[in-house]
């Protein structure tokens, strides 16, 4: 495996959350009959308020930004504390979901509520499937491809064979 570099590693780790976040958020509305347009616009309405869902393609393209620029931000806080405690790196498995069940509630429950759109009422199905995308489509990514620049970079210890190999195959120069 090529070693992965740490922007690339949060430029893969960005796209692959924005992605599978918002593909998920797209087909969910799109069961009950809200557009891909109406979905982004609902993003750049944090920013912008209602006015955002009279934008147009327009406002519905600075929500895709919008929805970028936060999984950007998101891979970036993990990686940036993955670099600080050492667990985060290497129990991503573990650390991953439980951050993006962090994620989710700090996107409910603070940002939104502040935000320009501010709060709403959510359905049940929108609570589950939004801890659901949270903690596989978010918080494994971030914590997958933050942790993935430091495990090329560690040492890998041979397995038995090449050790053994190299234990009885010393050779020693011959004497004159």
């Amino acid at each position: 495996m090529a070693k992965l570099t740490a922007a690339r590693a949060i430029l893969y780790g960005t796209l692959t959350v924005a992605f599978l976040d918002g593909l998920y958020a797209v087909m969910f509305f799109r069961m009950r009959g809200v557009g891909a347009d109406r979905v982004f616009q609902g993003v750049a309405a944090g920013l912008l308020g209602r006015d955002a869902f009279r934008g147009g393609l327009t406002t519905a393209g600075l929500g895709l930004a919008l929805h970028v620029f936060i999984a950007l931000v998101v891979v970036v806080v993990y990686y940036a504390a993955s670099a600080r405690m050492g667990v985060l790196r290497s129990r991503p498995l573990v650390c991953g979901p439980v951050y993006g069940v962090l994620v989710y509630a700090v996107m409910n429950l603070i940002v939104i509520p502040l935000s320009a759109a501010g709060g709403g009422k959510f359905s049940l199905a929108q609570v589950l499937g939004g801890l659901m995308i949270h903690v596989v489509g978010v918080g494994l990514p971030a914590a997958w491809f933050a942790a993935a620049p430091r495990r090329a970079r560690q040492p890998t210890a041979p397995s038995l064979p090449t050790a053994l190999a190299g234990a009885g195959s010393r050779s020693q120069a011959p004497v004159r």
